[in-house]
């Protein structure tokens, strides 16, 4: 049994993505790691080129800015990089995630169970999404707790809508649980760095009009409204995140969460209660035991 890995990034320097991270978390566990560039304005290609690793196989891409509807252009560029993989099963990790090495044995588990019966498609983990630092989390159900990142490869299986989920032939995968951690750090970039990455983020699903009416000026709190299912994370993050965790303030989000639990209202309290409930949470597959 082979695994590829496989990864998309563009300008992840200018909107500061871990992706040097991202893929060194998942480079022992694959025999080739894809990685697709875009056309980007920074150094992301050289510094991917200084992790000086053979298995890693950079392809420089283009993307076509003119797609501004659902984020197509992420599930193409994705599809490009998977399309290129010769594994037998493809792991595919976002360039804000990691994977923590203390879960490498969970993996390898799942992978050999999954590739032992013909029916499954793909391997699930558990999220932690990191929100204004590297010690505060998402628990409201808005969120995703679980999502695919491991998909058998030849099957046709395809990343649609913004790639945060895959289809094949429009059907959900049949998928089973790892019990491993992916390391979501999208929304854990410092304030000024954030403003830039989702005013550019945006870009992918509305046109010139919508940004300007919706993302004027730089204030923050407009890109940080979801503050009541927030919690303090004390756990441990994968061994290639130390230098960048170990920087890390909670000051922001603390001030941030604290202004607003001090003065909302009664319907976002309600919303934030409903938000914490355990059910009713999106599935973008279908579990099984076996």
């Amino acid at each position: 049994m082979r695994i590829s890995a496989a990864t998309i990034i563009r300008n992840g320097q200018k909107f500061g993505y871990p992706f040097a991270e991202s893929i060194k978390s998942v480079l022992p566990l694959c025999f080739e790691f894809i990685v697709c560039v875009g056309n980007s304005e920074d150094a992301t290609r050289s510094e991917i080129g200084k992790i000086n690793d053979p298995k890693i196989k950079i392809f420089d891409t283009v993307w076509d800015d003119s797609k501004r509807k659902g984020g197509e252009i992420l599930s193409e560029q994705t599809n490009l990089a998977i399309s290129k993989c010769s594994g037998d099963w493809i792991f595919y990790i976002q360039s804000d995630e990691a994977v923590n090495e203390q879960d490498f044995g969970k993996i390898e588990v799942a992978l050999a169970k999954a590739d032992k019966n013909g029916s499954i498609d793909g391997i699930i983990f558990d999220y932690l999404h990191f929100y204004g630092s590297y010690s505060t989390i998402q628990t409201g159900r808005n969120w995703y707790n679980q999502e695919v990142r491991i998909i058998r490869n030849n099957r046709g299986i395809v990343s649609f809508g913004d790639a945060q989920g895959f289809r094949k032939n429009g059907k959900k995968l049949l998928v089973i649980e790892s019990g491993a951690r992916i390391y979501h750090y999208g929304w854990a970039r410092p304030p000024e760095v954030m403003i830039r990455k989702v005013k550019d983020f945006h870009k992918l699903w509305h046109d010139d009009n919508w940004i300007r009416d919706n993302c004027a000026g730089d204030d923050f709190l407009s890109y940080f409204r979801d503050l009541g299912n927030l919690r303090e994370y004390t756990g441990v993050h994968p061994a290639v995140m130390a230098d960048i965790v170990k920087n890390d303030s909670p000051d922001f989000i603390g001030a941030l969460r604290r202004n607003y639990l001090s003065q909302r209202k009664i319907g976002a309290v309600l919303k934030d209660f409903v938000r914490s409930l355990p059910f009713g949470r999106h599935k973008n597959f279908i579990p099984v035991k076996i």
